[in-house]
C-alpha cells in the first residue's frame, strides 16, 4: 500500500476533533491565561488534566461591559473550567448579563405570545384596543414600582 522509509508511520485524519487528557509521555505548552504580563516562562510539571491547568494558573479576566445608556460595567470573569468560556459559563459570572439574558428570554415568550395568542394580535391591530392595553400595562408598572417603594 504505501512505502514508508525508516520511521515513517501511516496517520489516520480524524474528523472527530475533541478535548482529552493529556497522556503522560506528552508534555503541554500552554499560551498566557490572564491579563497580567510573564516576567518569564513558568514551567510547571505534574499538571495532568485540564482541570489541573485551570486550578493552578487562575485565569481571570477583567471586561467592561457597555449599558444602553452608554455608561459602562466593569466585571472580573473567572474561569475554572473549559465550560466558563461558552456563552453560559460568562453569563453565570456576570449580573449584568443575567439581567440582559432574562430580559431577552422575556421579550422572546412575548414573542412567542404575539406569534401564537391570536386574541392578543387581534387587540394590538385594533389602535384602540391597543392605546387601552398599553394603558393598562404602564398601569401596572406604575402600581408595581409603588408597591416596590
Amino acid at each position: 500500500m504505501f512505502d514508508y522509509g525508516i520511521g515513517g508511520q501511516e496517520r489516520k485524519l480524524d474528523v472527530n476533533e475533541s478535548i482529552v487528557d493529556i497522556p503522560q509521555n506528552k508534555t503541554l505548552l500552554i499560551e498566557k491565561l490572564t491579563a497580567d504580563p510573564a516576567l518569564r516562562p513558568d514551567i510547571v510539571e505534574g499538571l495532568k488534566t485540564v482541570g489541573d491547568v485551570f486550578e493552578h494558573f487562575r485565569p481571570s479576566q477583567e471586561v467592561e461591559l457597555e449599558t444602553e445608556e452608554g455608561s459602562s460595567v466593569g466585571e472580573t470573569l473567572q474561569f475554572k473550567a473549559l465550560s466558563d468560556f461558552n456563552r453560559k459559563g460568562i453569563i453565570a459570572q456576570s449580573t449584568y448579563l443575567q439581567k440582559l439574558s432574562m430580559t431577552c428570554e422575556d421579550f422572546q415568550r412575548y414573542v412567542k405570545q404575539l406569534k401564537s395568542n391570536k386574541i392578543l394580535r387581534t387587540v394590538l391591530e385594533n389602535p384602540e384596543a391597543k392605546a387601552a392595553y398599553v394603558a393598562s400595562i404602564e398601569a401596572m408598572i406604575q402600581e408595581l414600582e409603588e408597591a416596590k417603594s
